[in-house]
């Protein structure tokens, strides 16, 4: 094994405490990520004789050039570091979970007033309440019609109104926005609806028995036939859920391999039900199931919107001393006590047993149907690299697009790719002034290309232009007269023809490479991020008065103008002193007007801009 200077020096003064490494590619690039209790001891033991490492780690040693090491007071404070910096980097040795769908979630949201509950497929520390994910949608959505049926929670966004909706005059909510209920008792039934999702259902069995007796003796036959119709409802909601294990609250872990894939099968149980579950797929490159298991409790349960529950049923248990440290570690976080378990027999073992069946079963759905992607982003990245010939790795891509409607509100969007994965943080989007009220791609694209690369630093590896050869030709004379030597090429879309620079003929992609997926997948990206923009400016657009669009004229003085003028044609028509007579108007902003009303698209774009 080759060593250079750098991992000479590196490894000389490597400390005798806990901390975490990072590997460097010769690009700077961070390649690894990984914890030690003791950092000269592990670091040294990538570089001693190779015959006892796999593949991956031989590849990956092959690639460092650099180490950068970090101490910490801990073991676990090495884990809590090695957690965010995997999450920060997504090294590319490292094993990385990759979600196979989004599933939705029951959002409860406990931070307002007067919660209400919603299904979305995003989650965030808001201090709502996050039920699933789950798999099926339907039942998602035939549960929370249930439960609004049981308990009738608002629906509504906008709680400033003047009387209540029709959804309290049938009955389905009981509009806190009009007082009709106190908060103490809507308070009652937001925490009914998460007794019912927690699982605890027996609880809330007997409290609506209590009720219903309480108002049949009282004489109050409606209420207490309220009660009832809601303790059956709710008998039906929790036969419609399956028991698995008396009580309990866990995660059930299911592991699956083939040659080319791995799949993670997660059960969430909640009171001894099955609620919901989550898969993970990704490239098989050899790793022991243990170090996935690893793996994914370091990715999965250090995001802030995981539940951690008191046990988490896995296939194999991690390394002894890393067991010890990841219960520590999880206890903390869930503020309760965590054990890892690898149930043999039994009802555990069983349930572990039937979440690696259903992560066998999802493999073998994705194969059958030819949807399983064996190739990861980054090796996508490279294939295109290898099909265009580019120089270095394609760690960063740009993508432009244009959108508009006959040259009206003409807009372009740049979406960034870094190693084949969207990286929405860096999309940017530009409403353009060049060629407004009359189309031209080319000359759109010139102004865009320009405006991103005239002051930028941070040039990409590809620059890519949606577009054919014109396209790409006016984009080149922009990016080459800013002297800036970064590769570029244009994809047009009717056949998927990508167009270099300096070659008259185009390049075909086969229909099954990575390459195309990729530049595919960038080219959507940017086409949806444009035409999203476009939309909002052209509703922008329609809900706006052109004299909005004039610095200095607000509601109060448009209303005045509109008002002593009948149309814009009879303000066009008026002077500069009977615009300035107006209510509100002053003759400077008048005569601002009037230059308006009578410039011509150039100008009226150059006041625009600067306003």
């Amino acid at each position: 094994m080759v060593i250079n200077e750098k991992i000479e020096k590196a490894l000389a003064v490597l400390p005798d405490k806990p901390g975490v490494y990072l590997m460097h590619d010769i690009t700077g690039r961070i390649i690894y990520v990984g914890k030690a209790k003791n950092l000269h001891n592990r670091v040294h033991s990538y570089f001693r004789a190779s015959g006892r490492h796999s593949a991956k780690v031989a590849a990956m040693t092959s690639h460092v050039d650099d180490i950068e090491t970090i101490m910490t007071d801990s073991e676990i404070e090495a884990l809590i570091l090695e957690c965010n910096l995997i999450k920060k980097y997504r090294p590319r040795y490292n094993i990385m979970l990759r979600d196979d769908k989004t599933y939705p979630y029951l959002k409860i949201t406990l931070q307002d007033e007067f919660p209400r509950m919603y299904i979305t497929r995003h989650v965030t520390r808001d201090g709502a309440r996050y039920y699933g994910p789950y798999p099926d949608v339907g039942a998602l959505r035939s549960t929370m019609r249930l439960l609004r049926s049981l308990f009738p929670v608002r629906q509504c966004r906008n709680m400033n109104v003047d009387r209540p909706c029709l959804q309290y005059h049938i009955k389905r909510c009981l509009a806190p926005c009009t007082g009709k209920v106190s908060k103490a008792e809507y308070d009652g039934q937001v925490q009914a609806i998460c007794l019912v999702m927690d699982g605890k259902t027996q609880e809330l069995r007997r409290f609506l028995k209590e009720k219903m007796q309480e108002a049949a003796e009282n004489l109050e036959f409606e209420k207490a036939a309220r009660y009832r119709d809601q303790l059956k409802d709710l008998v039906r909601l929790d036969e419609n859920q399956k028991a698995v294990l008396e009580g309990g609250e866990m995660d059930v872990v299911g592991y699956a391999a083939d040659a080319y894939t791995v799949c993670l099968q997660i059960f969430f149980v909640r009171g001894g039900k099955l609620v919901g579950r989550k898969d993970f797929m990704m490239l098989n490159e050899g790793d022991d199931e243990r170090d996935v298991v690893s793996a994914f409790l370091k990715q999965y349960y250090s995001k802030d919107d995981v539940f951690v529950p008191k046990e988490i049923l896995l296939p194999e248990l991690p390394e002894a001393a890393d067991q010890e440290l990841f219960t520590q570690w999880l206890s903390r976080r869930a503020e309760h006590k965590v054990s890892l378990l690898a149930p043999r027999r039994g009802d555990k073992a069983k349930l572990l047993q039937l979440a690696c069946d259903n992560a066998h079963k999802l493999i073998e759905e994705k194969v059958r149907k030819g949807k399983l992607q064996m190739e990861s982003d980054e090796e996508a990245a490279e294939d295109l690299q290898h099909a265009i010939g580019a120089e270095k790795p394609l760690a960063r891509m740009d993508c432009f697009d244009i959108s508009h409607n006959q040259g009206s509100e003409t807009v372009a969007s740049m979406v960034v790719f870094r190693y084949g994965a969207p990286s929405k943080k860096d999309y940017r989007h530009y409403k353009l002034l060049s060629t407004e009220g009359k189309p031209d791609d080319f000359k759109s694209m010139q102004e865009v290309v320009y405006r991103r690369y005239k002051d930028y630093e941070d040039l990409p590896d590809l620059i890519i232009i949606d577009g054919g050869k014109g396209q790409l030709s006016s984009s080149l004379k922009v990016i080459r007269g800013l002297g800036i030597d970064v590769q570029v090429i244009g994809l047009a879309k009717r056949e998927e023809e990508i167009f270099l620079e300096g070659r008259s003929d185009s390049i075909l992609l086969e229909k099954t490479s990575p390459a195309l997926h990729v530049i595919q997948h960038i080219r959507d990206e940017a086409h949806r991020f444009a035409i999203t923009y476009h939309r909002k400016r052209l509703r922008k657009h329609n809900l706006v008065s052109i004299l909005d669009q004039i610095g200095g004229i607000g509601p109060k003085r448009r209303q005045a103008l509109w008002k002593a003028f009948a149309s814009l044609d009879a303000m066009r028509n008026a002077s500069e002193e009977e615009l300035a007579s107006v209510d509100g108007m002053t003759a400077p902003l008048a005569r601002r007007l009037y230059e308006f009303l009578h410039g011509d698209v150039v100008k009226k774009t150059d006041m625009l801009a600067t306003k």
